[in-house]
């Protein structure tokens, strides 16, 4: 990694770099990179993902459709809710 790299991706980033920080972010960035490699040079085919550092069985419900069944608590919050006592939305109309 260069300077003339480091200059480039802080521009594209909108970061202001100086010239003096351009020398060590290059060094950093290129660190990185080398850690990157040495990572993907590692045999992990065989291991399993882990959710935690311990063995454990995630903790599941039952996956029950339903409605609810509070749809006064659902529309509190509508923007324009019909004053009939109909439990829905209105929306504005969209056509393009």
């Amino acid at each position: 990694m260069d300077r003339t790299t480091i200059i480039d991706i802080a521009k594209l980033a909108r970061i202001k770099v100086s010239e003096d920080e351009t020398e060590n972010l290059a060094n950093e960035l290129t660190n990185i990179f080398d850690w990157i490699e040495q990572l993907n040079e590692v045999d992990t085919d065989n291991v399993n993902p882990m959710t935690s550092v311990i063995d454990m069985v995630m903790p599941s419900r039952v996956d029950e459709v339903n409605d609810g069944n509070d749809a006064e608590r659902v529309l509190q919050n509508a923007p324009d809710r019909p004053n009939d006592g109909r439990n829905f939305y209105t929306v504005p109309k969209v056509i393009e």
